[in-house]
């Protein structure tokens, strides 16, 4: 039995040509297409042209999240919700979003991740769009349409970087990581400034949410006739022997007996919690920042006076502080490299270390200089950004291909379970609990004292990544020699269907 004929039997009718995993024997002197140029099947220039569309897609996104983060504060007037109940709009996406990934983590190593990604993204798109027509009344069925966003995005978030993992190696694939997640803070950036702005022209904080549902529609069809499906694992896979599936469970236990991959998730988990806290309290913390100085008018009706552009600025600060915080991460990396295998989890660590001043500066200083705020704001998103394709990295060095699927999942589920998913409500519901009245003073003093947690959780965040650099190496040999053992389960056909046995049972 060949390497190839186990995993053709792996595939279900959902699989297309380019999804076996391993190195293909066509034999000696076998004819090769010239667009095939590397192992994984898909020729450089389609490789380029998936990557950008993976780009494209992640950019969105994380547009549409923060869309709502864009306008907060007429959304709260509009249903008349206080700092706790407007913290479950991020909530509830982010815990769909998180119970959802293991169950695409499994498809995904399993089955055909464009076609997944296609569903997902056809599917968010329509609740999007289904969310921008919530009356007044129906608070809940706003909280119900941004809990079903999470699914769509949990199909494209589990699975895009295992595409890019199995089209580049080495320098290439962190290059082309680097590239995939400068998506996120473009993203967030435009999803604010794009949020304000049509509320701004509009008048009706609503049309916000209609942008990027069109957007996404065409993201299905890009997906559909641009991306090529790459083979799991060929384009690294050793020649000696072809990597096999495992069941989930056994998947899960070897994630958790790798300390590298758990201990830089808990420290992307704290990534997380403060990223996710200031994409939606951040823009309303500099709002109530100027209505407590005086430099802006309460918010009596919607639209809320945005005269000085402040989530403009926050907007624009965002994609600025993201493209450089993420290259620069990914340079000082590389260049540390030379000096020690351990550079990546040391400068995750530095990231999050330089970054916890500046935010605690940030917060302070927003009662006495508006300059001064965005300035340490700057400062601090850049280096936080540091970490987002190195992290990406990690996972998929220290783990082997046919698990990076839930390796993703897993590491989306307890980032964002301890992280985003309840960041945004705890900030509010510390915010509410330390108001003493419904003053203008009040509403900017309790939400600067709760802001103020991100720094504290930014340290401990370095502390993880401190850790990571501890096991690093070593995790990284074992998941590059890795060899299956003689007991691992292969797939064997019976009666059309796959059965999993032991490779002792079949031995003669």
């Amino acid at each position: 039995m060949t390497g190839t004929d186990v995993s053709a039997d792996t595939t279900p009718f959902f699989s297309d040509d380019n999804e076996r995993e391993g190195p293909t024997d066509n034999g000696v002197g076998s004819p090769q297409p010239e667009e095939e140029e590397s192992a994984s099947g898909v020729s450089d220039k389609r490789a380029k042209l998936t990557v950008a569309v993976l780009c494209y897609i992640n950019l969105l996104n994380y547009m549409d999240r923060f869309t709502v983060a864009g306008v907060l504060p007429d959304i709260e007037h509009f249903f008349s919700i206080s700092d706790g109940t407007s913290g479950l709009l991020q909530t509830v996406f982010i815990c769909s979003y998180m119970f959802l990934a293991p169950l695409f983590g499994y498809l995904g190593d399993r089955y055909n991740r464009k076609l997944i990604m296609c569903v997902g993204i056809f599917f968010w798109s329509l609740v999007t769009l289904a969310s921008s027509f919530v009356g007044k009344d129906h608070f809940w069925a706003l909280l119900l349409t941004r809990g079903l966003v999470g699914v769509g995005e949990a199909s494209y978030s589990t699975i895009a970087p295992t595409i890019i993992a199995d089209l580049f190696i080495k320098e290439k694939r962190t290059n082309m990581l680097s590239v995939f997640y400068f998506a996120i803070p473009v993203g967030s950036g435009l999803g604010y400034i794009v949020g304000s702005e049509v509320d701004d022209v509009t008048g009706d904080w609503h049309w916000a949410l209609r942008v990027t549902p069109g957007l996404g529609l065409l993201a299905v069809i890009l997906l559909l006739f641009v991306v090529q499906e790459p083979k799991r694992g060929a384009i690294e896979a050793h020649p000696e022997h072809t990597l096999h599936r495992t069941s989930w469970l056994a998947d899960i236990k070897a994630l958790c007996r790798n300390p590298s991959f758990v201990l830089s998730t808990f420290g992307f988990t704290t990534v997380a919690f403060v990223t996710g806290s200031l994409a939606l309290w951040a823009p309303a913390f500099l709002f109530r920042a100027g209505v407590f100085t005086g430099e802006k008018q309460p918010c009596l009706k919607a639209p809320c006076d945005n005269s000085d552009r402040c989530h403009l600025i926050f907007g624009i600060i965002t994609v600025v502080t993201g493209i450089l915080g993420v290259a620069s991460g990914v340079q000082v990396s590389k260049k540390l490299r030379i000096k020690t295998p351990r550079a990546d989890p040391l400068v995750c660590a530095a990231g999050l270390l330089l970054a916890a001043p500046f935010l605690y500066l940030s917060i302070m200083f927003a009662q006495a200089s508006t300059v001064a705020t965005y300035i340490f704001i700057f400062l601090g998103e850049t280096f936080l950004s540091m970490n987002w394709a190195i992290v990406a990295d990690i996972l998929l060095y220290v783990v082997i291909p046919t698990r990076r699927s839930t390796a993703e999942a897993f590491q989306i589920v307890l980032s964002h379970l301890l992280g985003d998913a309840i960041s945004p409500y705890l900030i509010g519901v510390v915010s509410d609990s330390i108001k003493k009245s419904d003053s203008y003073m009040w509403e900017f003093r309790s939400l600067q004292m709760s802001l103020l947690l991100c720094s504290f959780v930014a340290v401990v965040g370095g502390a993880f990544f401190l850790a990571t650099a501890l096991f690093i190496e070593k995790d990284r040999q074992l998941a590059e020699n890795y060899v299956p053992s003689d007991d691992a389960p292969i797939v064997v056909p019976k009666r059309g269907r796959s059965t999993k046995v032991s490779v002792s049972s079949v031995l003669i």
